[in-house]
């Protein structure tokens, strides 16, 4: 995946030491601070972090933009 200046995050959120699911659940709480169409930066290096973001993305119907653990990038769509 690859990131454009579009992608530039609108809300940074830093769940380094975190185990999962902290990090989803800090996401999902925070996802409407930002406008439809912004992007989410989540900071998470739990080894369960990757599939657990995806899995998230695809149930809540948001895009992934970009997996570069522990850099993950997620696109409001509704």
């Amino acid at each position: 995946m690859t990131t454009s200046p579009e992608d530039q995050p609108a809300l940074q959120l830093d769940c380094l030491g975190m185990k999962c699911p902290r990090p989803i659940i800090e996401l999902a709480r925070r996802m409407s601070e930002v406008p439809v169409g912004a992007v989410v930066e989540l900071l998470a290096d739990d080894p369960a972090a990757g599939p657990d973001v995806a899995a998230w993305c695809r149930m809540r119907s948001q895009q992934l933009v970009a997996d570069q653990r522990p850099r993950f990038l997620i696109r409001r769509t509704a």
